[in-house]
């Protein structure tokens, strides 16, 4: 695979291309579209920093796609240590969901990624603290469940969505919503506290999700610790 930075007038996009077909789903499931020279992502031209994210893109594109096509492992605990260290006695107010946040309690979980829920102000922020590994820009979402995004590769795939909207838990409740984020609970993991939701709550939307073997692991975690 080769990528590719492309700009047409106010529009500039970083394209993946001569990828093996083998890889396409992973591509489709990190929200690529396909072109006419691969896949692409594009943002405004006139982005801070977009030529330096895509020296970023195009140093990480390929691991990251390994990763998210599980050829290679993901090193998730190694990217929330060199995370946790970036962001240390810095002002960011975040959480971890996802499954990432049931593999700090120990539950015997590979995340593909890690995933965080920031508000607004630290959702940009984390642009500034993770310039060096940004492989997308942090920019405004519109119509989707949170009103920013983010996207780094620190050894891992790391995202983060900023000022998710309370809209999100009308039908069911989710576990990166505002239901979720007034009940966190505190893990201590490698030394460091973590904000985690509720393993109820986790448990909820991993059944509703229909991942049954993902369920049986919560389920003997939580039964193991009501011993």
């Amino acid at each position: 695979m080769k990528t590719i930075c492309k700009t047409e007038g106010e529009t500039t996009s970083f394209i993946i291309s001569d990828l093996e077909p083998v890889y396409h789903d992973a591509v489709y499931s990190l929200y690529y579209s396909p072109i006419e020279e691969g896949f692409a992502k594009s943002y405004p031209s006139d982005t801070p920093n977009l030529n330096r994210i895509y020296q970023n893109f195009e140093q990480y594109a390929e691991e990251m796609i390994l990763q998210t096509a599980e050829v290679h492992s993901v090193p998730w605990d190694k990217s929330l240590l060199a995370f946790l260290q970036i962001i240390e006695n810095k002002a960011i107010n975040w959480w971890l969901a996802g499954s990432s946040a049931l593999a700090v309690r120990g539950i015997d979980i590979i995340p593909h990624d890690l995933d965080l829920i920031v508000d607004k102000a630290s959702a940009i922020k984390l642009g500034e603290l993770l310039l060096d590994y940004l492989i997308e820009p942090v920019l405004p979402s519109h119509g989707w469940i949170a009103n920013w995004f983010g996207r780094a590769f620190l050894y891992a795939r790391l995202e983060w969505v900023g000022d998710v909207n309370d809209s999100v838990d009308l039908t069911n409740v989710t576990d990166f919503g505002p239901v979720a984020g007034s009940r966190l609970e505190v893990i201590n993991w490698h030394d460091k506290k973590i904000q985690v939701p509720p393993l109820e709550l986790q448990l909820k939307v991993t059944e509703r999700r229909g991942l049954t073997e993902r369920v049986k692991k919560i389920r003997r975690f939580m039964n193991g610790k009501n011993e």
